[in-house]
């Protein structure tokens, strides 16, 4: 090995004039090698994230369901989480075989807009009101990699190829009040998750209620990353498209049936590549996602069109992996969709309509036009420019066309006031940020129709406004 170092650091010279010690080429090596491997594992490592605050900050097993019994607040800490629906989540493990998610009905009680995923956070499917069910409810079979047994007839087969992986189930309610809330918690405990093993008699499924949990899986840009990273590799089995990575990973200490020990010098090296594969990330996000509205819009699509492509075939693209833009998506949120834009869609805003970057010191004016083109709602959710997570101590988080508590406009348009202080009589309107930091939005338009794609509704950029 040494030998083949020096043979390495010669070549180096004669390429660049510059002479570089073994110990710095392989210095070197490496760090380049943990940035790509955090671009690369950031999905999974968001999953793993989420998993564990559920095993160490609640109460919450794998194959149980937790749920946040109240529309979320900034004790959840996850990706740009939608705090105008009932969240329920359910991690599997396919080890000891096929998991059954037995759906309701969508009825007058409640309706779910719901996805299934890998450990890599690939959708396997969209269900509930706007999925392949199309709100009639089911059975959902998760199949583990090379599953040979007999599918039962009467469920929608889907084949995993990981062993882990998560649920999540939104579900809706009207509004805030305290009735509507509890109808949709009601509705939500009535799906159920189970062995396909035991589907003769199904045992109950267990609900967790965690809304008084912190639960922080904000990706943390430290060393730390790699232990998460290294969790994943030990329970999973190989994806053929990342079997590139297991040398890689090897060279960092990051090895299938070995421990995971590394030194103090391997550590610093981590943690100065994943603040660096951070920084990169965070560049590719402010340059800024293609706009949605129109050419000159700060309201960008809420992925890479490369992500949406491979979610929605499923990655059958040879000649396509998309793992850098990938990256940058799950580096402020979480959750795969499998067909975009059909239950639901979302644009982000890093921007007002200066091209400033939002300052939460300053006061925003966004005017919502009337008429919005969806069949439920549509919202807009303040977070954390540098988390992406809910911004702390805010009374709330978002504003939404459900109930009736925003004031409109003569024309029926809706002004949403965005900064630190309400402006008077503007209570109902206003969306409140932390002076000291900076944010982003993220409108949620859920069951959008025709005339949102064809662009004949178009929302504004947010304008600074004096107070």
């Amino acid at each position: 090995m040494r030998s083949l170092l020096i043979s390495v650091a010669l070549l180096f010279v004669s390429a660049t004039g510059h002479a570089q010690a073994p110990d710095e080429l392989t210095r070197r090596m490496l760090e380049r090698r943990a940035v790509e491997a955090v671009i690369w594992g950031i999905p999974a490592v968001n999953t793993d994230l989420m998993r564990q605050e559920m095993l160490t900050k609640t109460s919450g097993k794998v194959g149980q369901v937790i749920y946040w019994g109240r529309p979320l607040d900034s004790r959840n800490q996850t990706l740009t989480p939608n705090p105008d629906a009932l969240y329920f989540m359910s991690f599997f493990d396919l080890r000891d075989g096929p998991v059954v998610l037995d759906l309701p009905r969508a009825d007058g009680k409640g309706s779910f807009n719901a996805n299934i995923v890998t450990v890599w956070q690939m959708p396997l499917e969209d269900a509930g009101l706007l999925g392949v069910d199309k709100g009639k409810g089911g059975k959902f079979l998760l199949l583990p990699p090379g599953y040979k047994g007999e599918v039962p007839k009467g469920y929608y087969a889907l084949k995993s190829d990981t062993m882990t992986g998560y649920m999540l189930f939104r579900s809706n309610f009207a509004s805030h009040s305290d009735a509507d809330v509890q109808a949709s918690i009601a509705y939500g405990k009535r799906l159920k998750v189970y062995p396909l093993a035991q589907a003769a008699k199904p045992p109950a499924t267990a609900f967790i209620d965690v809304k008084g949990d912190d639960f922080d899986s904000t990706i943390r840009y430290n060393a730390s990353f790699f232990e998460n990273l290294n969790r994943v590799v030990q329970a999973e089995n190989w994806i053929d498209r990342d079997r590139v990575m297991i040398d890689q990973l090897r060279s960092l200490g990051i090895e299938k049936g070995k421990p995971f020990n590394p030194s103090d010098g391997t550590k610093a090296l981590m943690d100065a590549a994943v603040k660096e594969a951070g920084t990169w990330l965070e560049a590719r996000y402010d340059a800024g996602l293609p706009p949605f509205f129109s050419d000159r819009s700060r309201w960008t699509s809420p992925a890479y069109p490369t992500i949406v492509k491979a979610y929605s075939d499923g990655l059958a693209d040879p000649n396509a992996y998309p793992v850098d833009d990938r990256g940058v998506g799950y580096s402020y949120a979480y959750i795969g969709l499998k067909r975009l834009g059909a239950g639901q869609f979302y644009s982000l805003s890093i921007r007002d309509r200066d091209g400033d970057a939002f300052d939460g010191a300053k006061t925003y004016r966004l005017r919502v036009p009337p008429n919005a083109p969806v069949a439920q709602y549509w919202s807009v959710t303040a977070y954390d420019r540098q988390t992406h997570a809910l911004i702390k101590g805010m009374p709330h988080a978002s504003r939404s066309s459900q109930g009736d508590v925003l004031k409109k406009n003569s024309d029926g348009s809706i002004d949403i006031f965005i900064g630190p202080k309400a402006p008077l009589g503007k209570e109902n309107n206003w969306l409140p940020t932390d002076p000291g930091r900076k944010f982003e939005l993220l409108a949620r338009f859920y069951a959008p129709k025709k005339e949102f794609f064809e662009k004949k509704w178009i929302l504004p950029d947010a304008e600074k406004v004096s107070q």
